[in-house]
């Protein structure tokens, strides 16, 4: 049995919410902020300090890497980058790295030119007086983050100068990364490079001030690792050889899942599969270099999918129609018997939704990592149904629902009266509203953790969910605004945690 984690050894709930979904105050879209995304500046203190008054001590969020247009946090360009839209340009002012001028914009806002204008005035203060302890963080980041920082610059700057195409439709020299190439290239597109490198840098330095501020108001930051990357992303172009890929790049096989709950056609993703006997083989230190930037940036990790590291959907390359998948058997033992060994205490959550099999949990009891138990899936009838909370452990972190589910409200909307009878009747024929009485429900079980979207929190209905799996329509956009948080709404929450030994 691994190691565990003393985050998991006390009774605590949390929040799910993306940051894209924090309200947005940012000075350079004072004038289209309700059609624009949150950021890591102040809307993101002031949600620390509203889930601190309630007594949570946990904010559960999504992937933060770069997106691609669908704006999937789950299809990344980068395993390791954080998102430059969640870059607050407001914090870059206060400290100085840029000017206040350089905000400036007449008409319609050029985000690729701003953000060339803003990495140029961030390098003129570097190379003030004013910016020398900046100019040594800077290179000092550059330096420890360069396994994975060098190649991700000069993906995004060749992804720009090939107007967005895939990787495999590059020249075959960038394309199969020929040495002399790539170093004729990097001299080429050094301006784009660096525009990079500011935004990781300050990324990072936004990241690292939030967490900081959030640990020592005793809240840690649950991160979400997806299982797969994207075909056209920075990690699959650097080292193709860990996946499989055809001599011009493209995906021989990709990932997915068969159908179920969500989808009853199962679901094409298009991630291409892992080699996995390559990565055993170097001990799989492509997952470890994975592992270690996500601890930078993490207390805890949802690995999401964790099924596949058992048995994975395998579908043919060419095909995209799910249900022509087989299950392929992973190194799912050996991986984490390697993760486990490098970072003793990995504070790990394992998505264990979907098709999970006695093998799947075998492995993930192995370790003892703790499981994923949704309330909305709890009543259908059975009472053996593990979401329902009289089978729930000590080790299963609770949630009403997830960012894939719709909403309680939303839920509860489209039961039947015989389905909301059966809910009623199991919590105690109580007559509280939804949400509230899953989110009670929640808090009450035996599970050690329990975690709450903050739509529920915010009693929404199905208008506000934030993914409908299977679909490409309408996701991922969902933000709340301050006039939706009840004035009341921290102390109730806090009260709930009080009675049900969660407060934090």
């Amino acid at each position: 049995m691994a190691e565990k984690s003393p985050i998991f050894a006390r009774r605590t709930a949390g929040v799910l919410l993306h940051p894209t979904s924090l309200p947005c105050s940012e000075s350079f879209w004072e004038d289209d902020q309700k059609n624009r995304f949150g950021t890591l500046g102040k809307d993101a203190y002031y949600f620390i300090d509203l889930i601190a008054k309630a007594g949570l001590t946990i904010w559960q969020m999504l992937p933060i890497g770069p997106t691609q247009a669908d704006m999937s946090p789950y299809q990344s360009i980068s395993a390791h980058a954080g998102n430059p839209e969640l870059v607050s340009l407001d914090w870059l002012i206060e400290k100085g790295w840029i000017r206040a001028g350089d905000l400036q914009h007449d008409g319609e806002k050029n985000i690729a030119v701003a953000r060339q204008k803003f990495a140029l005035s961030f390098y003129a203060f570097l190379n003030s007086t004013e910016g020398e302890a900046t100019r040594q963080n800077f290179q000092t980041f550059c330096s420890q983050q360069n396994y994975w920082l060098d190649d991700f610059s000069l993906f995004c700057a060749l992804r720009k100068k090939f107007d967005g195409a895939s990787w495999s439709d590059w020249p075959a020299d960038l394309r199969q990364r020929k040495h002399s190439a790539l170093e004729k290239i990097r001299i080429e597109l050094n301006s784009d490079i660096d525009v990079v490198l500011f935004e990781q840098f300050v990324f990072f330095s936004q990241w690292h001030a939030l967490k900081d501020y959030a640990n020592q108001r005793n809240i840690s930051l649950f991160g979400d690792m997806p299982i797969f990357v994207g075909h056209d992303s920075a990690d699959v172009w650097a080292q193709q050889h860990y996946f499989q890929l055809d001599e011009g790049g493209c995906p021989l096989t990709v990932a997915g899942v068969p159908p179920d709950y969500f989808s009853e056609t199962g679901q094409h993703w298009g991630n291409p599969h892992y080699a996995w006997q390559v990565m055993e083989a170097d001990g799989f230190q492509w997952w470890l270099a994975r592992l270690r930037t996500q601890l930078q940036l993490f207390d805890l990790i949802r690995i999401d999918h964790f099924r596949g590291f058992e048995a994975y959907w395998e579908i043919p390359g060419g095909s995209h129609d799910a249900r022509q998948g087989k299950w392929v058997k992973a190194p799912g033992e050996a991986f984490l018997n390697a993760c486990f060994k490098t970072f003793p205490g990995l504070p790990l959550v394992a998505e264990n939704l979907g098709v999970i099999t006695e093998e799947v949990e075998a492995l993930r009891n192995q370790f003892d990592l703790p499981g994923m138990l949704v309330l909305q899936f709890a009543f259908d009838g059975n009472t053996n149904n593990p979401h329902l909370p009289h089978n729930h452990t000590r080790s299963d972190v609770i949630y009403t629902g997830t960012h894939d589910n719709d909403t309680t409200q939303g839920w509860w909307n489209t039961l039947s009266e015989a389905s909301r009878n059966q809910v009623q009747e199991y919590c105690f024929n109580s007559k509280d509203k939804l949400p509230w009485l899953l989110i009670e429900a929640a808090l009450a079980s035996v599970g050690g953790m329990a975690i709450i979207p903050m739509q529920d929190f915010l009693e929404l209905d199905g208008g506000h969910r934030m993914n409908m799996p299977g679909t490409t329509d309408k996701n991922w956009v969902w933000k709340f605004s301050w006039d939706q948080v009840e004035p009341t709404l921290a102390d109730r929450v806090r009260q709930l945690l009080a009675t049900y030994h969660r407060l934090g």
